[in-house]
């Protein structure tokens, strides 16, 4: 079954690929950015309320400066580096310039963003991911229309905080993983009722046997985190959903919780509940640190879910 819904997932995308929804590259844009053609990966430097921050971007094989590419801003976990979250996920092989920013040592002595009770105190990851759009509209050729954003756990937890305090500038978002704690919601109008919050459409991977960030919440590091049905329950909430999701098997272990009856239209809240899936990315290409990933393959869903996600208004 799975394999058959597999190849029903490939041959959507290509259909949409044809339709031009799911297209890596719009027509040529004049003007675009600065028609920058780096031959290799670049690392950028920019200062951000007094604090230096850093970021790299990689372009894909084809981008040529004269047609506008999508762009992806990649956050990754508490703890971890760059180039390790690049592997696993495979986000680089997208047809994407794909930005993976540098977090700050938070007050545990290691990386992480804001929106989590260990954030360091002089990050403002949501005026640095501002600053880094800023500038990366102005040296490359980037479609304002198809930007995304991409989070795992503390990093998902800045992800979702960007859907209220930068929604203009991202036409849909992805998380796995997602730390959703009590301050990460104080950035949305109405908090976690999600009252006066703008609309969004985002797709979401969390493990029913997560032992970092439990399924049904709990407390980490002294501070609460939001069990992940009502985290879905906000995000309906903001969207105008009817309150009950369909929910359909994907696999034995994967249910899919889809919000499809929705006053927002043009937005779409999509969950992955993966029955005794951790902490890791589903379908990673290697083992990370807090275990294995699934059959689940979290990369190529989330591209598909972009490609029918730009911003249309």
């Amino acid at each position: 079954m799975l394999r058959a819904l597999t190849a029903v997932t490939l041959i959507l995308g290509v259909v949409l690929g044809l339709l031009g929804v799911a297209s890596p590259a719009s027509a040529v844009t004049p003007g675009c950015g600065g028609n920058r053609v780096p031959s290799a990966d670049t690392t950028h430097t920019t200062r951000v309320g007094g604090v230096t921050r850093t970021y790299r971007v990689h372009v894909p094989r084809g981008y040529t400066g004269r047609s506008s590419f999508p762009l992806v801003l990649a956050f990754y976990g508490h703890g971890e580096k760059s180039p390790k979250f690049e592997r696993y996920t495979g986000l680089s092989d997208l047809p994407a310039i794909v930005i993976y920013p540098d977090a700050t040592i938070g007050t545990d002595s290691t990386t992480s963003w804001q929106g989590a009770p260990y954030s360091s105190p002089k990050a403002d990851d949501v005026a640095f991911t501002s600053t880094m759009l800023r500038e990366i509209r102005a040296s490359f050729c980037v479609d304002r229309n198809r930007t995304f954003a991409v989070g795992r756990s503390n990093g998902g937890g800045l992800v979702s905080m960007l859907t209220c305090r930068l929604s203009g500038e991202f036409a849909a978002y992805a998380i796995v993983n997602g730390a959703y704690y009590d301050q990460t919601w104080r950035a949305c109008p109405g908090g976690r009722t999600g009252a006066g919050a703008p609309p969004l459409s985002v797709i979401d991977f969390h493990g029913t046997s997560d032992p970092i960030i439990h399924y049904d919440g709990g407390v980490r590091f002294g501070e609460r985190y939001t069990p992940i049905p009502d985290v879905l329950t906000a995000w309906s909430r903001r969207n105008a959903c009817l309150p009950a999701p369909v929910q359909a098997p994907l696999s034995a272990t994967t249910t899919i919780v889809d919000y499809p009856l929705c006053a927002a239209l043009g937005h779409e809240i999509v969950h992955y509940r993966i029955t005794g899936a951790g902490h890791g990315w589903p379908g990673a290409r290697l083992a990370t640190a807090t275990g294995p990933g699934t059959k689940v393959a979290a990369t190529q869903l989330i591209w598909q879910f972009f490609g029918r996600h730009p911003r249309t208004a």
